[in-house]
């Protein structure tokens, strides 16, 4: 038997969700949860669901001219997401 590094429970989760490929499902799930906090509770007044798949999140507001506004700076909403993050998981935002 092959001794290997002790690891804490911490790492042992981690490698087990990037072995199972379920590491960028679980970013997606945050990157959803962090919608709040990165763009304030005055825009997120509005929101009625958000959701990732496949690193495309889809917001759907009860505004259609905040929709507007947003699309103008969802560069920057993506970027402010992936950087919380730490690496790139959402690639595109669709407002409806």
């Amino acid at each position: 038997m092959k001794r290997t590094e002790a690891k804490n429970v911490g790492q042992i989760i981690n490698d087990l969700l990037k072995k199972e490929n379920l590491d960028v499902a679980l970013d997606e799930h945050r990157a959803s949860a962090l919608w709040p906090q990165i763009v304030g509770d005055g825009i997120n007044r509005y929101t009625i669901s958000r959701s990732v798949t496949g690193g495309v999140m889809t917001v759907r507001l009860s505004s259609a001219s905040l929709a507007n506004e947003l699309m103008l700076i969802r560069a920057s909403i993506i970027q402010r997401i992936n950087e919380a993050l730490g690496r790139e998981i959402i690639h595109e935002i669709i407002f409806k």
